[in-house]
Protein backbone atom coordinates (compact mmCIF):
# COMPACT_ATOMS: atom_id res chain seq x y z
CA UNK A 1 0.00 0.00 0.00
CA UNK A 2 2.00 2.94 -1.31
CA UNK A 3 -0.20 5.74 0.10
CA UNK A 4 -2.19 4.78 3.22
CA UNK A 5 -4.29 7.94 2.86
CA UNK A 6 -4.71 7.87 -0.91
CA UNK A 7 -8.36 6.92 -0.77
CA UNK A 8 -9.02 9.94 1.47
CA UNK A 9 -6.93 12.55 -0.37
CA UNK A 10 -7.31 11.61 -4.03
CA UNK A 11 -10.68 11.79 -5.82
CA UNK A 12 -11.65 9.30 -8.48
CA UNK A 13 -10.55 10.36 -11.96
CA UNK A 14 -11.57 8.23 -14.93
CA UNK A 15 -9.80 7.92 -18.28
CA UNK A 16 -11.09 11.00 -20.12
CA UNK A 17 -13.02 10.60 -23.35
CA UNK A 18 -12.38 12.57 -26.50
CA UNK A 19 -14.84 15.40 -27.26
CA UNK A 20 -18.10 14.07 -28.66
CA UNK A 21 -18.01 16.18 -31.80
CA UNK A 22 -14.54 14.80 -32.59
CA UNK A 23 -15.00 11.11 -31.86
CA UNK A 24 -18.29 10.60 -33.70
CA UNK A 25 -16.49 11.45 -36.92
CA UNK A 26 -14.26 8.37 -36.72
CA UNK A 27 -14.21 4.79 -35.40
CA UNK A 28 -11.21 5.16 -33.09
CA UNK A 29 -11.56 4.37 -29.40
CA UNK A 30 -13.45 7.03 -27.49
CA UNK A 31 -10.69 7.69 -24.94
CA UNK A 32 -8.05 10.40 -25.17
CA UNK A 33 -4.83 8.65 -26.30
CA UNK A 34 -2.08 8.89 -23.71
CA UNK A 35 -4.29 10.53 -21.08
CA UNK A 36 -4.47 7.49 -18.80
CA UNK A 37 -0.80 7.10 -17.89
CA UNK A 38 -0.34 10.50 -16.18
CA UNK A 39 -3.22 9.87 -13.76
CA UNK A 40 -3.19 6.15 -13.16
CA UNK A 41 -0.51 5.88 -10.46
CA UNK A 42 -2.43 8.26 -8.19
CA UNK A 43 -5.64 6.39 -8.96
CA UNK A 44 -4.00 3.10 -7.97
CA UNK A 45 -2.98 4.82 -4.71
CA UNK A 46 -6.66 4.96 -3.80
CA UNK A 47 -6.71 1.17 -3.22
CA UNK A 48 -7.23 0.74 0.52
CA UNK A 49 -5.43 -2.58 1.03
CA UNK A 50 -8.66 -3.45 2.80
CA UNK A 51 -7.58 -6.84 4.15
CA UNK A 52 -10.53 -8.74 2.70
CA UNK A 53 -10.57 -7.69 -0.96
CA UNK A 54 -14.14 -8.25 -2.12
CA UNK A 55 -13.01 -7.20 -5.60
CA UNK A 56 -11.48 -10.72 -5.79
CA UNK A 57 -14.86 -12.31 -5.19
CA UNK A 58 -16.65 -9.97 -7.59
CA UNK A 59 -14.23 -10.88 -10.38
CA UNK A 60 -14.63 -14.46 -11.67
CA UNK A 61 -11.00 -14.47 -12.76
CA UNK A 62 -9.85 -13.83 -9.20
CA UNK A 63 -7.65 -10.97 -10.40
CA UNK A 64 -5.04 -9.97 -7.81
CA UNK A 65 -6.28 -6.40 -7.81
CA UNK A 66 -4.75 -4.96 -4.61
CA UNK A 67 -1.37 -6.41 -5.58
CA UNK A 68 -1.21 -4.83 -8.99
CA UNK A 69 -2.71 -1.58 -7.71
CA UNK A 70 0.21 -1.33 -5.29
CA UNK A 71 2.73 -2.14 -8.04
CA UNK A 72 1.22 0.46 -10.40
CA UNK A 73 1.30 3.09 -7.67
CA UNK A 74 5.05 2.41 -7.52
CA UNK A 75 5.25 2.28 -11.36
CA UNK A 76 6.68 -1.23 -11.28
CA UNK A 77 5.13 -2.14 -14.61
CA UNK A 78 6.93 -5.45 -15.12
CA UNK A 79 5.78 -6.89 -11.82
CA UNK A 80 2.30 -5.47 -12.33
CA UNK A 81 2.10 -7.12 -15.77
CA UNK A 82 3.21 -10.44 -14.29
CA UNK A 83 0.56 -10.33 -11.56
CA UNK A 84 -2.16 -9.27 -14.01
CA UNK A 85 -1.34 -11.97 -16.57
CA UNK A 86 -1.20 -14.59 -13.83
CA UNK A 87 -5.01 -14.59 -13.78
CA UNK A 88 -6.11 -12.99 -17.06
CA UNK A 89 -5.02 -13.95 -20.57
CA UNK A 90 -6.44 -10.84 -22.21
CA UNK A 91 -6.49 -7.85 -19.85
CA UNK A 92 -6.50 -5.38 -22.74
CA UNK A 93 -9.91 -6.80 -23.69
CA UNK A 94 -11.44 -6.72 -20.22
CA UNK A 95 -9.85 -3.34 -19.47
CA UNK A 96 -11.96 -1.93 -22.30
CA UNK A 97 -15.05 -4.13 -22.52
CA UNK A 98 -15.81 -5.46 -19.05
CA UNK A 99 -18.49 -3.62 -17.02
CA UNK A 100 -16.18 -4.00 -14.00
CA UNK A 101 -18.07 -5.98 -11.37
CA UNK A 102 -14.81 -5.72 -9.41
CA UNK A 103 -15.46 -2.01 -8.90
CA UNK A 104 -18.94 -2.74 -7.56
CA UNK A 105 -17.25 -5.04 -5.01
CA UNK A 106 -14.56 -2.52 -4.04
CA UNK A 107 -14.72 -1.85 -0.29
CA UNK A 108 -14.22 1.85 -0.97
CA UNK A 109 -17.49 1.75 -2.96
CA UNK A 110 -19.46 1.33 0.27
CA UNK A 111 -19.51 5.10 0.69
CA UNK A 112 -17.22 6.59 -1.99
CA UNK A 113 -16.54 6.22 -5.72
CA UNK A 114 -14.68 2.94 -6.25
CA UNK A 115 -11.06 2.58 -7.29
CA UNK A 116 -10.71 2.83 -11.08
CA UNK A 117 -9.79 -0.86 -11.30
CA UNK A 118 -10.75 -1.21 -14.95
CA UNK A 119 -8.59 1.76 -15.96
CA UNK A 120 -5.63 0.42 -13.97
CA UNK A 121 -6.02 -2.92 -15.73
CA UNK A 122 -6.03 -1.29 -19.18
CA UNK A 123 -2.97 0.78 -18.28
CA UNK A 124 -1.00 -2.28 -17.15
CA UNK A 125 -1.93 -4.23 -20.28
CA UNK A 126 -0.98 -1.39 -22.61
CA UNK A 127 2.30 -0.75 -20.82
CA UNK A 128 3.10 -4.45 -20.91
CA UNK A 129 2.91 -4.42 -24.70
CA UNK A 130 4.79 -1.14 -25.03
CA UNK A 131 7.65 -2.31 -22.81
CA UNK A 132 7.87 -5.87 -24.11
CA UNK A 133 6.46 -7.54 -20.99
CA UNK A 134 4.01 -9.77 -22.89
CA UNK A 135 6.24 -12.06 -24.97
CA UNK A 136 5.01 -15.36 -26.45
CA UNK A 137 5.27 -18.25 -24.00
CA UNK A 138 5.60 -21.42 -26.08
CA UNK A 139 5.75 -24.70 -24.15
CA UNK A 140 9.11 -26.28 -23.34
CA UNK A 141 7.93 -29.59 -24.78
CA UNK A 142 4.87 -31.04 -26.48
CA UNK A 143 2.60 -33.59 -24.90
CA UNK A 144 1.67 -35.35 -28.13
CA UNK A 145 -2.02 -34.74 -27.40
CA UNK A 146 -4.32 -32.74 -29.68
CA UNK A 147 -7.30 -30.50 -28.94
CA UNK A 148 -9.82 -28.83 -31.24
CA UNK A 149 -11.48 -25.64 -30.03
CA UNK A 150 -14.64 -24.61 -31.86
CA UNK A 151 -15.06 -20.84 -31.68
CA UNK A 152 -12.54 -18.02 -31.39
CA UNK A 153 -14.28 -15.70 -28.99
CA UNK A 154 -12.76 -14.91 -25.58
CA UNK A 155 -13.63 -18.36 -24.19
CA UNK A 156 -12.16 -20.27 -27.10
CA UNK A 157 -9.03 -18.12 -27.25
CA UNK A 158 -8.40 -18.37 -23.50
CA UNK A 159 -8.84 -22.15 -23.57
CA UNK A 160 -6.58 -22.47 -26.61
CA UNK A 161 -3.82 -20.34 -25.12
CA UNK A 162 -3.84 -22.21 -21.81
CA UNK A 163 -3.78 -25.62 -23.50
CA UNK A 164 -1.06 -24.58 -25.95
CA UNK A 165 1.13 -23.33 -23.12
CA UNK A 166 0.55 -26.66 -21.34
CA UNK A 167 2.16 -28.42 -24.30
CA UNK A 168 -0.85 -29.68 -26.25
CA UNK A 169 -1.30 -29.13 -29.98
CA UNK A 170 -4.36 -26.93 -30.36
CA UNK A 171 -6.33 -25.94 -33.45
CA UNK A 172 -9.04 -23.28 -33.23
CA UNK A 173 -11.88 -23.50 -35.76
CA UNK A 174 -13.71 -20.29 -36.64
CA UNK A 175 -16.61 -20.07 -39.10
CA UNK A 176 -15.95 -16.41 -39.96
CA UNK A 177 -13.13 -15.19 -42.17
CA UNK A 178 -11.40 -13.50 -39.25
CA UNK A 179 -10.78 -14.54 -35.67
CA UNK A 180 -12.29 -13.05 -32.54
CA UNK A 181 -15.97 -13.97 -32.53
CA UNK A 182 -18.14 -11.13 -31.22
CA UNK A 183 -15.01 -9.16 -30.36
CA UNK A 184 -14.30 -8.99 -34.09
CA UNK A 185 -17.69 -8.38 -35.68
CA UNK A 186 -20.00 -7.61 -32.75
CA UNK A 187 -18.03 -5.08 -30.68
CA UNK A 188 -17.60 -1.74 -32.50
CA UNK A 189 -14.10 -0.44 -32.98
CA UNK A 190 -14.85 2.69 -30.94
CA UNK A 191 -15.08 0.42 -27.88
CA UNK A 192 -12.01 -1.67 -28.71
CA UNK A 193 -9.81 -1.18 -31.74
CA UNK A 194 -9.07 -4.48 -33.46
CA UNK A 195 -5.31 -3.93 -33.21
CA UNK A 196 -5.54 -5.16 -29.63
CA UNK A 197 -7.09 -8.40 -30.85
CA UNK A 198 -4.58 -8.82 -33.69
CA UNK A 199 -1.64 -8.34 -31.35
CA UNK A 200 -2.84 -11.07 -29.02
CA UNK A 201 -3.56 -13.44 -31.92
CA UNK A 202 0.01 -12.98 -33.17
CA UNK A 203 1.26 -13.88 -29.70
CA UNK A 204 -0.82 -17.06 -29.77
CA UNK A 205 0.45 -18.01 -33.24
CA UNK A 206 4.02 -17.56 -32.00
CA UNK A 207 3.25 -19.88 -29.10
CA UNK A 208 2.05 -22.58 -31.49
CA UNK A 209 -1.74 -22.32 -31.58
CA UNK A 210 -3.14 -23.18 -35.02
CA UNK A 211 -6.11 -21.32 -36.49
CA UNK A 212 -8.59 -22.49 -39.10
CA UNK A 213 -10.77 -19.60 -40.31
CA UNK A 214 -13.74 -19.79 -42.72
CA UNK A 215 -14.35 -23.31 -41.41
CA UNK A 216 -17.81 -23.96 -40.02
CA UNK A 217 -17.73 -27.12 -37.94
CA UNK A 218 -20.88 -29.05 -38.74
CA UNK A 219 -20.91 -27.87 -42.35
CA UNK A 220 -17.39 -27.56 -43.75
CA UNK A 221 -16.12 -30.32 -41.49
CA UNK A 222 -18.33 -32.76 -39.64
CA UNK A 223 -18.44 -32.44 -35.88
CA UNK A 224 -18.26 -36.22 -35.39
CA UNK A 225 -15.30 -36.39 -37.76
CA UNK A 226 -13.53 -33.68 -35.78
CA UNK A 227 -14.08 -35.68 -32.60
CA UNK A 228 -12.31 -38.69 -34.10
CA UNK A 229 -9.32 -36.60 -35.24
CA UNK A 230 -8.56 -34.98 -31.88
CA UNK A 231 -8.04 -36.28 -28.36
CA UNK A 232 -10.48 -33.69 -27.01
CA UNK A 233 -12.89 -31.07 -28.36
CA UNK A 234 -13.93 -27.83 -26.66
CA UNK A 235 -17.16 -26.21 -27.83
CA UNK A 236 -16.94 -22.45 -27.30
CA UNK A 237 -19.31 -21.21 -29.97
CA UNK A 238 -21.07 -18.68 -27.79
CA UNK A 239 -24.76 -17.95 -27.45
CA UNK A 240 -25.57 -16.67 -30.92
CA UNK A 241 -29.25 -17.64 -31.20
CA UNK A 242 -30.86 -14.22 -30.93
CA UNK A 243 -34.20 -13.55 -29.30
CA UNK A 244 -37.11 -12.48 -31.49
CA UNK A 245 -39.85 -9.86 -31.08
CA UNK A 246 -43.14 -11.53 -32.08
CA UNK A 247 -45.35 -8.49 -32.63
CA UNK A 248 -47.51 -7.46 -35.61
CA UNK A 249 -45.48 -6.00 -38.45
CA UNK A 250 -42.27 -7.88 -37.63
CA UNK A 251 -42.17 -9.13 -41.23
CA UNK A 252 -41.74 -5.62 -42.66
CA UNK A 253 -38.50 -4.78 -44.46
CA UNK A 254 -36.10 -2.63 -42.47
CA UNK A 255 -36.38 -4.57 -39.21
CA UNK A 256 -33.15 -6.39 -38.42
CA UNK A 257 -31.37 -8.12 -35.60
CA UNK A 258 -28.51 -6.20 -33.98
CA UNK A 259 -26.11 -8.96 -35.01
CA UNK A 260 -27.14 -8.49 -38.64
CA UNK A 261 -26.38 -4.79 -38.37
CA UNK A 262 -23.20 -4.55 -36.27
CA UNK A 263 -21.03 -6.98 -38.29
CA UNK A 264 -21.59 -4.98 -41.47
CA UNK A 265 -20.41 -1.78 -39.80
CA UNK A 266 -17.36 -3.63 -38.51
CA UNK A 267 -16.64 -4.93 -41.99
CA UNK A 268 -16.63 -1.35 -43.25
CA UNK A 269 -13.96 -0.59 -40.64
CA UNK A 270 -12.02 -3.69 -41.76
CA UNK A 271 -12.07 -2.41 -45.35
CA UNK A 272 -14.29 -5.18 -46.70
CA UNK A 273 -17.13 -2.82 -47.66
CA UNK A 274 -17.24 0.78 -48.82
CA UNK A 275 -20.53 1.26 -46.98
CA UNK A 276 -22.88 -0.93 -44.99
CA UNK A 277 -26.00 -2.09 -46.86
CA UNK A 278 -27.86 -1.51 -43.58
CA UNK A 279 -26.34 1.91 -42.92
CA UNK A 280 -28.34 4.20 -40.66
CA UNK A 281 -27.34 7.27 -42.68
CA UNK A 282 -30.30 9.64 -43.00
CA UNK A 283 -32.71 7.17 -41.41
CA UNK A 284 -34.89 7.28 -38.31
CA UNK A 285 -33.54 4.43 -36.19
CA UNK A 286 -35.24 2.76 -33.24
CA UNK A 287 -33.30 0.21 -31.18
CA UNK A 288 -35.40 -2.24 -29.18
CA UNK A 289 -33.43 -3.39 -26.14
CA UNK A 290 -31.69 -1.49 -23.37
CA UNK A 291 -28.48 -3.49 -22.93
CA UNK A 292 -24.90 -3.12 -24.09
CA UNK A 293 -25.64 -4.47 -27.58
CA UNK A 294 -28.30 -1.80 -27.98
CA UNK A 295 -25.78 0.84 -26.90
CA UNK A 296 -23.33 -0.51 -29.49
CA UNK A 297 -26.02 -0.08 -32.14
CA UNK A 298 -26.65 3.44 -30.86
CA UNK A 299 -23.02 4.54 -31.14
CA UNK A 300 -22.76 2.93 -34.57
CA UNK A 301 -25.92 4.63 -35.87
CA UNK A 302 -24.72 8.01 -34.62
CA UNK A 303 -21.43 7.56 -36.48
CA UNK A 304 -23.24 6.51 -39.64
CA UNK A 305 -25.23 9.75 -39.62
CA UNK A 306 -28.72 8.67 -38.56
CA UNK A 307 -31.45 11.30 -38.84
CA UNK A 308 -32.56 10.26 -35.36
CA UNK A 309 -31.92 7.29 -33.12
CA UNK A 310 -33.95 6.19 -30.10
CA UNK A 311 -33.30 3.25 -27.77
CA UNK A 312 -36.18 1.50 -25.99
CA UNK A 313 -35.61 -0.10 -22.58
CA UNK A 314 -38.47 -2.10 -21.08
CA UNK A 315 -37.18 -1.48 -17.56
CA UNK A 316 -37.82 1.68 -15.57
CA UNK A 317 -35.02 4.20 -15.38
CA UNK A 318 -32.78 3.18 -12.45
CA UNK A 319 -31.63 5.63 -9.84
CA UNK A 320 -28.21 7.20 -9.64
CA UNK A 321 -27.29 5.42 -6.40
CA UNK A 322 -27.30 1.80 -5.31
CA UNK A 323 -30.53 0.51 -3.77
CA UNK A 324 -29.26 -1.23 -0.64
CA UNK A 325 -32.44 -3.29 -0.34
CA UNK A 326 -32.38 -4.84 -3.81
CA UNK A 327 -28.67 -4.52 -4.73
CA UNK A 328 -26.64 -4.37 -1.51
CA UNK A 329 -22.89 -4.01 -1.66
CA UNK A 330 -20.87 -5.89 -2.96
CA UNK A 331 -23.30 -7.07 -5.68
CA UNK A 332 -23.32 -5.40 -9.10
CA UNK A 333 -26.00 -2.72 -8.79
CA UNK A 334 -28.59 -1.67 -11.32
CA UNK A 335 -27.92 2.06 -11.46
CA UNK A 336 -28.16 4.71 -14.13
CA UNK A 337 -25.04 4.57 -16.29
CA UNK A 338 -24.07 6.87 -19.14
CA UNK A 339 -22.07 4.97 -21.75
CA UNK A 340 -20.01 6.77 -24.36
CA UNK A 341 -22.74 6.13 -26.93
CA UNK A 342 -25.45 7.59 -24.70
CA UNK A 343 -23.26 10.60 -23.98
CA UNK A 344 -22.88 11.15 -27.73
CA UNK A 345 -26.62 10.85 -28.39
CA UNK A 346 -27.36 13.22 -25.51
CA UNK A 347 -24.93 15.91 -26.61
CA UNK A 348 -25.93 15.67 -30.27
CA UNK A 349 -29.65 15.50 -29.44
CA UNK A 350 -29.97 12.46 -31.65
CA UNK A 351 -33.32 11.36 -30.18
CA UNK A 352 -35.70 14.31 -29.93
CA UNK A 353 -38.59 12.01 -28.93
CA UNK A 354 -36.65 10.33 -26.12
CA UNK A 355 -35.12 11.26 -22.83
CA UNK A 356 -31.91 13.26 -22.72
CA UNK A 357 -29.58 10.36 -23.58
CA UNK A 358 -31.65 8.72 -26.38
CA UNK A 359 -33.34 6.14 -24.13
CA UNK A 360 -37.04 5.70 -23.52
CA UNK A 361 -37.42 3.73 -20.30
CA UNK A 362 -40.35 1.49 -19.34
CA UNK A 363 -41.27 1.25 -23.02
CA UNK A 364 -42.71 -1.84 -24.71
CA UNK A 365 -43.16 -2.31 -28.45
CA UNK A 366 -46.74 -3.04 -29.52
CA UNK A 367 -46.47 -3.25 -33.32
CA UNK A 368 -44.83 -1.94 -36.47
CA UNK A 369 -46.57 -0.30 -39.42
CA UNK A 370 -45.19 0.18 -42.89
CA UNK A 371 -45.79 1.74 -46.29
CA UNK A 372 -47.28 0.33 -49.49
CA UNK A 373 -43.92 -1.20 -50.44
CA UNK A 374 -43.80 -3.23 -47.24
CA UNK A 375 -41.08 -1.19 -45.52
CA UNK A 376 -41.31 -0.25 -41.86
CA UNK A 377 -42.20 3.37 -41.21
CA UNK A 378 -43.42 3.52 -37.61
CA UNK A 379 -43.03 1.80 -34.25
CA UNK A 380 -45.95 1.89 -31.83
CA UNK A 381 -45.13 1.60 -28.14
CA UNK A 382 -46.70 1.89 -24.73
CA UNK A 383 -45.35 2.61 -21.28
CA UNK A 384 -45.32 -0.32 -18.85
CA UNK A 385 -45.29 -0.63 -15.09
CA UNK A 386 -42.85 -2.64 -12.96
CA UNK A 387 -44.71 -5.85 -13.89
CA UNK A 388 -44.45 -4.98 -17.59
CA UNK A 389 -48.18 -4.33 -17.82
CA UNK A 390 -49.29 -1.58 -20.24
CA UNK A 391 -50.16 1.74 -18.66
CA UNK A 392 -53.44 3.06 -20.11
CA UNK A 393 -53.34 6.09 -22.40
CA UNK A 394 -49.55 6.10 -22.75
CA UNK A 395 -49.31 4.91 -26.35
CA UNK A 396 -46.82 6.67 -28.63
CA UNK A 397 -45.68 6.37 -32.22
CA UNK A 398 -42.08 6.86 -33.30
CA UNK A 399 -40.91 7.34 -36.89
CA UNK A 400 -38.80 4.30 -37.80
CA UNK A 401 -37.38 3.26 -41.14
CA UNK A 402 -34.64 1.14 -39.55
CA UNK A 403 -35.44 -0.96 -36.48
CA UNK A 404 -32.71 -2.92 -34.68
CA UNK A 405 -33.61 -5.72 -32.28
CA UNK A 406 -31.12 -6.03 -29.42
CA UNK A 407 -32.99 -8.40 -27.14
CA UNK A 408 -30.16 -10.71 -26.15
CA UNK A 409 -29.40 -14.33 -26.95
CA UNK A 410 -30.95 -17.59 -25.84
CA UNK A 411 -28.15 -20.11 -26.45
CA UNK A 412 -25.95 -21.66 -29.14
CA UNK A 413 -27.19 -21.67 -32.72
CA UNK A 414 -28.19 -25.16 -33.85
CA UNK A 415 -28.17 -24.41 -37.59
CA UNK A 416 -24.50 -25.37 -38.05
CA UNK A 417 -25.27 -28.92 -36.89
CA UNK A 418 -22.62 -29.30 -34.16
CA UNK A 419 -25.12 -30.05 -31.41
CA UNK A 420 -27.15 -32.54 -33.43
CA UNK A 421 -24.18 -34.26 -35.08
CA UNK A 422 -22.55 -34.91 -31.73
CA UNK A 423 -25.80 -35.68 -29.95
CA UNK A 424 -25.21 -33.12 -27.22
CA UNK A 425 -27.76 -32.80 -24.45
CA UNK A 426 -29.37 -29.38 -23.94
CA UNK A 427 -31.06 -27.93 -20.88
CA UNK A 428 -34.48 -26.21 -20.97
CA UNK A 429 -32.81 -22.87 -21.72
CA UNK A 430 -31.25 -24.28 -24.87
CA UNK A 431 -27.67 -24.28 -23.56
CA UNK A 432 -25.35 -27.29 -23.57
CA UNK A 433 -25.49 -29.52 -20.50
CA UNK A 434 -22.16 -30.26 -18.80
CA UNK A 435 -21.02 -31.85 -15.57
CA UNK A 436 -18.91 -30.42 -12.76
CA UNK A 437 -15.81 -30.96 -14.93
CA UNK A 438 -17.16 -29.05 -17.97
CA UNK A 439 -17.64 -32.37 -19.81
CA UNK A 440 -20.72 -32.95 -21.98
CA UNK A 441 -22.58 -36.22 -22.34
CA UNK A 442 -20.23 -37.11 -25.23
CA UNK A 443 -16.86 -38.50 -24.05
CA UNK A 444 -13.96 -36.18 -24.81
CA UNK A 445 -16.21 -33.22 -25.66
CA UNK A 446 -16.30 -30.22 -23.34
CA UNK A 447 -18.46 -27.09 -23.42
CA UNK A 448 -17.56 -23.65 -22.09
CA UNK A 449 -18.59 -20.03 -22.29
CA UNK A 450 -21.96 -18.69 -23.32
CA UNK A 451 -22.80 -21.88 -25.25
CA UNK A 452 -23.15 -23.64 -21.89
CA UNK A 453 -23.45 -20.84 -19.33
CA UNK A 454 -25.81 -18.65 -21.32
CA UNK A 455 -25.33 -15.02 -22.27
CA UNK A 456 -22.74 -13.50 -19.93
CA UNK A 457 -19.83 -11.06 -19.64
CA UNK A 458 -16.41 -11.18 -21.29
CA UNK A 459 -14.72 -11.64 -17.90
CA UNK A 460 -16.82 -14.76 -17.29
CA UNK A 461 -16.02 -15.97 -20.80
CA UNK A 462 -12.27 -15.79 -20.17
CA UNK A 463 -12.69 -17.45 -16.77
CA UNK A 464 -14.64 -20.27 -18.44
CA UNK A 465 -11.89 -20.70 -21.04
CA UNK A 466 -9.22 -20.98 -18.36
CA UNK A 467 -11.30 -23.39 -16.30
CA UNK A 468 -12.22 -25.69 -19.18
CA UNK A 469 -8.55 -25.79 -20.23
CA UNK A 470 -7.66 -27.19 -16.80
CA UNK A 471 -10.39 -29.83 -17.17
CA UNK A 472 -9.17 -30.87 -20.62
CA UNK A 473 -5.56 -30.95 -19.46
CA UNK A 474 -6.58 -33.21 -16.59
CA UNK A 475 -8.31 -35.59 -18.99
CA UNK A 476 -5.28 -35.74 -21.29
CA UNK A 477 -2.54 -36.06 -18.69
CA UNK A 478 -4.21 -37.32 -15.52
CA UNK A 479 -3.57 -34.11 -13.59
CA UNK A 480 -3.26 -30.39 -14.26
CA UNK A 481 -1.40 -27.41 -12.94
CA UNK A 482 -3.52 -25.00 -14.94
CA UNK A 483 -5.70 -22.69 -12.85
CA UNK A 484 -9.47 -23.19 -12.78
CA UNK A 485 -10.89 -19.91 -11.46
CA UNK A 486 -14.55 -20.97 -11.60
CA UNK A 487 -16.74 -24.04 -11.79
CA UNK A 488 -19.49 -24.52 -14.36
CA UNK A 489 -22.22 -23.80 -11.80
CA UNK A 490 -20.71 -20.65 -10.29
CA UNK A 491 -22.71 -17.46 -10.77
CA UNK A 492 -22.19 -13.76 -10.04
CA UNK A 493 -22.93 -12.52 -6.53
CA UNK A 494 -26.61 -11.78 -6.10
CA UNK A 495 -29.04 -11.18 -3.27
Amino acid sequence: MADPKGFMTTPRHDWPRRPVEERVKDWDEVYVPGALLPIISKQADRCMDCGIPFCHEACPLGNLIPEWNDLVSREDWRAAADRLHATNNFPEFTGRLCPAPCEAGCVLAINQPAVTIKNVEAAIADRAWELGFAPPRPPDRLSGRTVAVIGSGPTGLAAAQQLTRAGHTVAVYEKDDRLGGLMRYGIPAFKMEKRHLERRLEQMRAEGTKFRTSTAVGRDVGAAELRTRYDAVVIATGATAWRELPVPGRELAGIHQAMEYLPLANRVCEGDLAASPLSAAGRHVVIVGGGDTGADCLGTAVREGAASVTQLDIYAQPGAARDEDTDPWPTYPKVYRLSAAHEEARDLRSAPAADADARLFAASTLRFTGDAEGRVRSLHLVEVDAERRPVPETGRTLPADLVLLALGFSGPDREDGVIDQLGLELDPRGTIVRDAGFATNVPGVFAAGDAARGQSLIVWAIAEGRAVAAAVDRLLTGSSRLPAPIGPYDRPMRV
